[in-house]
């Protein structure tokens, strides 16, 4: 299954309440999911694609261990992706915590503050990408 965006920038969306990018709060019970996606992102930028965060995400939220889930991973993997996915326009990431989110040739990600002039570069239309914004918080105007 193909779930990766190639050369799109997704926006921040409409009604995000962050002036600019802001590292996602934990919680003391465990990593949150927006947590973990900015943790994968910030430390490694054009490294995972969408599918990648996604699934890495699912594993470290479920708190599997390095080892449970190397030896099980075909396993895992299968179970994860016979359910439906929501894709990162989903996140809270651009949703919530002002991050956009820059998909390069190749389908990997990397994090745009908000108020970064890169992130005006992609939002403004950059011939390169398609630009995508995040899904609202509210389906209110």
């Amino acid at each position: 299954m193909e779930w990766n965006y190639y050369n799109t920038f997704i926006t921040v969306a409409a009604d995000c309440p962050a002036e600019f990018g802001i590292v996602p709060p934990g919680r003391k019970s465990g990593p949150t999911k927006p947590g973990i996606e900015y943790e994968l992102l910030a430390n490694h930028p054009y490294t995972y694609t969408q599918e990648e965060v996604l699934y890495q995400t699912y594993i470290r939220h479920k708190q599997i261990p390095e080892e449970e889930a190397a030896a099980k991973d075909a396993e895992l993997r299968e179970a994860f992706y016979l359910k439906p996915q929501p894709c990162l326009r989903a996140s809270m990431l651009p949703k919530k915590y002002g991050w956009g989110l820059h998909f390069d040739e190749k389908g990997r990600i990397a994090l745009v503050a908000k108020e970064s002039a890169e992130y005006q570069h992609y939002a403004g239309g950059a011939p390169e990408v398609k630009v995508l914004a995040a899904m609202r918080n509210s389906r209110k105007g």
